[in-house]
C-alpha cells in the first residue's frame, strides 16, 4: 500500500495508505466503487463488471477477486445486510449508512462469510484500508468494529470468540 493525501468523501484531507500495492488490495477498491455505483445509477451488475474490466481494473487488480466480491455481494446482498445490520450498534441503520460505507461493509462482510481462503483479520485490515481511502474521520473505527465483530462470529475458531448482536446463522 503506498501513502497519498487525499480527500475523503467527508471532505477532509488524509494521509493515509491507500489500496494499491497489490493486485487484491486493488481488487477490494474497485469492486467497493462498483459496488457504489450500482447503488447510485441502479445499473445492473454484469454491465459495471463489463465496464470495470474493461476500462478500469488494468493488470495491477485481482481480477477474479474483484469479480467474486461485486457478483457475491449482490447475490447475496440480503443475508449480508442482516449480518451487517446485527452487527451495527442499534442507532446505526444499515441503510442510513453512506453507500460507499454501506458498500465497504458489505464487501467485508461477504469476504468474511465466503472467502476462508483470506484471513479474517486480513480481511478487516483491508477494508478498513480501503475505507481510509474515502474518509479521514471515525468512519475505519466503525468499519474496523462491525468487521471485527462479524469475524468473530464467522470465523470463530480463527478470530477467537463470538461478537456481540451479531447472528451466526444469518445468510
Amino acid at each position: 500500500m503506498s501513502a497519498e493525501v487525499s480527500t475523503g468523501a467527508d471532505g477532509k484531507k488524509s494521509k493515509r495508505p491507500r489500496p494499491g500495492g497489490n493486485g487484491r488490495s486493488v481488487a477490494r477498491l474497485l469492486a467497493v466503487q462498483a459496488l457504489y455505483q450500482m447503488d447510485i445509477t441502479g445499473s445492473a451488475v454484469e454491465t459495471v463488471v463489463e465496464e470495470f474490466v474493461r476500462f478500469r481494473l488494468g493488470r495491477d487488480a485481482d481480477r477474479s477477486l474483484f469479480l467474486d466480491l461485486v457478483r457475491g455481494v449482490v447475490t447475496a446482498k440480503e443475508a449480508l445486510a442482516e449480518l451487517v445490520g446485527g452487527a451495527l450498534k442499534d442507532e446505526a441503520r444499515l441503510e442510513r449508512l453512506e453507500v460507499v460505507l454501506r458498500a465497504i461493509m458489505m464487501c467485508g462482510a461477504y469476504e468474511l462469510r465466503s472467502r476462508s481462503d483470506v484471513p479474517p483479520r486480513v480481511t478487516i485490515n483491508e477494508y478498513v484500508e480501503v475505507t481510509h481511502s474515502f474518509y479521514g474521520g471515525k468512519e475505519p473505527g466503525l468499519v474496523n468494529g462491525v468487521l471485527d465483530k462479524l469475524g468473530r462470529v464467522l470465523r470463530e475458531d480463527e478470530m477467537g470468540g463470538r461478537g456481540d448482536g451479531a447472528t451466526a446463522g444469518a445468510g
